[in-house]
This record gives structure tokens, C-alpha cells and sequence, in this order.
């Protein structure tokens, strides 16, 4: 009697089924950085700023010296609440100028004198640590005040008593990062300069060896 023949017999692909597609290999992951140049405003400080405050404070560790802790930059747009898109063009300018997204600040309480109902947005702000603090200062110092017509210098009373510094700025065309023809109008912003100095002195040292140039 004949032996079966137990040869396989490969299975013929059901109809209508193509080729198993090939998968495209991975694309190859961007390369990253190699490093950045840190902040010009930081490195003055740890080499230049606190060797120097260390002495006229009388400071015996460089971690008491006072330092920058953040830069908060608002701009108001009272008309915000019936014009969004004046609302839009005041968050566009200030995220150009500071380089981040900025929040859209709103009224806390309604004010019927006003027509303002709470929760109303009332403008923009952003809060500024790290590197892009010290760019955004480095800026402000040495391009945008320069800019201004007539400018002799800060107000030099303008600490709140607790190390902090508060500075208005009347027009936001100072920064070279907006365009005059783009912009729906002129508004101004407010800069709070935040520092860890136990006092006013403390701070205006820390800010005059950084570079801002108060008036005499």
C-alpha cells in the first residue's frame, strides 16, 4: 500500500487580499543641541554681581546676596470686555516682547460704575523665571529704555517696601520686536521687578550693578 504523501502544501491567500504591506522604517530622531549660551544678564550676576554685593553688604555666604526671583509683565485693555479682538492684539504684542504665552487676567468683583461684572477680561499677563527673565531685563535695560523720548532714568522711589520694583511703561513700540504699522493702538504695561532683598537698599543695589539706570 502506498504511503500518503505528507508533503505541505502552502495555503493560497484568501481572494482579494494584496501583498502584506512592508512598514517604512522609523525616521531618524532630530538631533539634539549639543548646549545653549546661557543669559548675558545671569552670568554678569554670579560672576560680576554677587563678588561685588558680597563686599558692600558685608555678606560672609554669596547665597545671602538678594537675586532676581521673577518679572511680571501686565498690560491692561480696559476695552477687553467688549473687543476681543483688542484683547487678542494686546496677548499677541506682549507674547512677542517677553517670548511667552501670556494668561488673560479678569475682573474680580463687578464694578456697576465701571460695567464691569466679574470675571470680565480685563488684559494680559505674564510671569517671567529663569532664563527668560533675565533676557527680557537684559532687553529692557539696554534696547527698549533707551528708546524712550527723553528718558533720563527710573524713578528711584519706585520699591514697595519689601525689595520689589514696579515700573510703567507708557508705549509698547520700545521693544524692537513690534512692528509700529501692526499694532491696532499704543498701550502701556507694568513691570514688577521681584527680588529676595530684605530691603528697598538691598534691591536698588541689586539692580543698579545689573544695569538699570535710575535717575539721579
Amino acid at each position: 500500500m502506498a504511503k500518503a504523501d505528507k508533503t505541505q502544501v502552502a495555503k493560497a491567500p484568501p481572494k482579494g487580499a494584496g501583498p502584506k504591506p512592508v512598514e517604512a522604517p522609523a525616521p531618524p530622531a532630530r538631533p539634539k543641541g549639543t548646549g545653549s549660551a546661557p543669559p548675558r544678564l545671569r552670568e554678569r550676576y554670579r560672576k560680576v554681581v554677587v563678588p561685588t554685593l558680597m563686599k558692600e553688604l558685608a555678606h560672609t555666604n554669596p547665597f545671602q546676596v538678594p537675586r532676581l526671583e521673577k518679572i511680571v509683565v501686565n498690560m491692561g485693555v480696559g476695552e477687553g470686555k467688549d473687543n476681543a479682538k483688542a484683547l487678542d492684539s494686546a496677548a499677541a504684542d506682549l507674547g512677542a516682547i517677553t517670548g511667552q504665552r501670556p494668561v488673560i487676567t479678569r475682573a474680580k468683583r463687578s464694578i456697576a460704575n465701571f460695567k464691569l461684572r466679574a470675571g470680565s477680561p480685563i488684559g494680559a499677563k505674564v510671569t517671567l523665571r529663569g532664563a527668560r527673565m533675565y533676557e527680557f531685563l537684559d532687553r529692557l535695560i539696554n534696547v527698549a529704555l533707551p528708546r524712550v523720548r527723553d528718558f533720563r532714568g527710573v524713578m528711584p522711589k519706585a520699591f514697595d517696601g519689601r525689595g520689589n520694583y514696579a515700573l510703567g511703561l507708557r508705549e509698547q513700540v520700545i521693544f524692537p520686536e513690534i512692528v509700529y504699522d501692526k499694532i491696532d493702538k499704543v498701550r502701556g504695561m507694568d513691570v514688577i521687578i521681584v527680588t529676595t532683598a530684605k530691603t528697598d537698599e538691598e534691591a536698588k543695589a541689586l539692580l543698579t550693578h545689573l544695569g538699570m539706570p535710575f535717575r539721579e
